[in-house]
């Protein structure tokens, strides 16, 4: 079963649930584990690390590798 279809079971379980306290304690659930993978995922850099996202930037609009933001406004605009 692929992750859509696990989504969508998950989804049809919950909305089966009538048991109020068991609504809260999935929801805080979901909470707990949404930010414990975005803690995750937001580890610290080094000061080296920044400084070479900083200098990628810089190179890139120096060299027209950069993007307006109402054209990227435009761009998302046309993924709905």
């Amino acid at each position: 079963m692929d992750i859509q279809a696990r989504k969508l079971h998950f989804v049809q379980e919950f909305l089966r649930v009538a048991d109020e306290e068991l609504v809260g304690k999935l929801e805080r659930l979901l909470r707990t584990e949404r930010k414990k993978k975005l803690d995750k995922d937001l580890l610290p850099i080094t000061l080296k690390e920044f400084n070479e996202i900083i200098d990628k930037s810089e190179d890139d609009f120096t060299n027209g590798r950069e993007t307006e933001a109402r054209n990227l406004l435009n761009q998302i605009d046309s993924w709905k």
